[in-house]
């Protein structure tokens, strides 16, 4: 049975419309907020300041009968002047809701100041395992460096893209392809605004990292079934755009999930088992392969067939692909 993507196409792009549109609402409350300022949430790679790691010392008796309680830190902060600070709960084992390790990110803070806060943590709330503390500090100045380094290997990855595409196939594909990227990305983005909102989920260097992982995954995906158009016009030059296009998504069809699974499989245990450092990166890849592996299926291939149909010089268009796909094959 032949799967038409073109009969629906405005289911698809009505659901990623309300996708888009939801993330955007949640980065538009996020800017808003005083403790964000921002579309997401910024983590201290960015913003600078100083992040604490704690977690409770169980091999002292009684230390951890009970998780940490999030009002006690809070307290404990305002006492210390730092009210404004974000404040993180986490769990040792992602099986277990014990919130045994509290995650403190506050404005820059000197030795000093660490070592009485710690204390006060410490007093309120139990003894903390010294092998497992972890302190990180950044510079403003070295946060906003990261920040416009990573939005320039952006910019630049978009615009290698699109030359790519222009020069290998036509200007449409490239301005279509172009598209689906900008989709794959406010996906992603617009997941984790959300999740900045609800669980306090911060992004930091490795999510401008996993961004540009995703673009390279999904250009990939679009690339092949563009290839695969463009084939299928110089075999069935009698057919419809729609036809064409639909027969190129079913050929492709089977090849795209499959690479798209096989690479979310071992993201999906470095979510459950890699640990805080990755775990968030693993998450923006698996929602940016899925919105890559989906854009490259319905969206790109869908809006080319769409601008193709309204164009009148249609025949001289599939002509043109036609010449460039043997001169490719030559």
């Amino acid at each position: 049975m032949k799967f038409s993507v073109i009969k629906r196409r405005s289911l698809w792009w009505t659901i990623s419309g309300v996708v888009i549109l939801s993330g955007l609402i949640a980065m538009a409350i996020s800017w808003t907020r005083p403790d964000i300022g921002a579309p997401l949430r910024p983590g201290l790679d960015f913003v600078g300041g100083t992040r604490l790691q704690l977690e409770l010392d169980c091999s002292v008796p009684n230390n951890c009968d009970g998780p940490i309680q999030l009002d006690e830190v809070r307290q404990v902060l305002n006492n210390q002047g730092l009210g404004n600070s974000s404040i993180q709960l986490l769990d040792k084992d992602p099986l277990q809701q014990d919130r045994q390790i509290v995650s403190i990110r506050t404005k820059s803070l000197n030795v000093e100041e660490r070592t009485q806060l710690q204390e006060s943590l410490s007093q309120a709330i139990g003894q903390f395992d010294p092998q497992s503390i972890q302190i990180d500090t950044v510079g403003p100045t070295l946060g906003r460096q990261i920040f416009i380094s990573g939005l320039q290997a952006l910019l630049v990855s978009f615009a290698g893209i699109t030359i790519y595409l222009t020069f290998r196939f036509q200007f449409d594909y490239a301005v279509f392809a172009f598209i689906a990227l900008f989709h794959d990305v406010f996906v992603t983005m617009g997941v984790f605004s959300i999740l900045g909102l609800v669980l306090g989920v911060e992004v930091d260097s490795l999510f401008l990292v996993a961004l540009l992982t995703i673009i390279g995954f999904s250009v990939n995906d679009t690339v092949v079934i563009y290839d695969r158009i463009r084939e299928t016009i110089v075999k069935n030059p009698t057919e419809t755009i729609n036809e064409i296009v639909d027969d190129a998504v079913n050929q492709t069809l089977a090849r795209s999930i499959n690479t798209t699974l096989t690479t979310m499989l071992p993201l999906v245990g470095i979510f459950l088992f890699g640990g805080e450092t990755l775990k968030y990166l693993a998450l923006a890849l698996l929602v940016g392969f899925t919105a890559g592996s989906y854009s490259s299926i319905f969206v790109a291939s869908t809006m080319l067939a769409w601008w193709r149909n309204r164009q009148p010089t249609n025949s001289v268009g599939a002509s043109v692909d036609q010449s460039q796909a043997v001169e490719d094959q030559q």
